[in-house]
């Protein structure tokens, strides 16, 4: 199993930065075919082979995806695509 770690720091505040968790996560469910849920400042998201979450605080935005063997030579183009997607939303 492949894990993608990533944390940005921002200085939008909590709620417009988990607005844009919102954005980032709704780009993954697309990507990923993935069912996603809020609990509290946590987003977590599922779907065959891969989970993980986006948590939201007051200064960063951290993002776990953790792949299933089958997803797990995706990992580099996983990282790459997240990243990209943090410094859009995160700007």
């Amino acid at each position: 199993m492949a894990t993608v770690d990533i944390t940005r720091e921002h200085s939008l505040g909590k709620e417009k930065a988990k607005e844009q968790a919102q954005l980032l996560a709704d780009k993954l469910a697309q990507k990923l075919d993935a069912k996603c849920a809020w609990q509290g400042d946590e987003l977590t998201f599922k779907r065959s082979g891969a989970d993980g979450s986006i948590h939201v605080s007051d200064s960063d935005v951290r993002v776990v995806v953790k792949l299933g063997m089958m997803l797990s030579p995706m990992q580099g183009m996983v990282k790459g695509e997240i990243e990209k997607a943090l410094q859009k939303y995160l700007a």
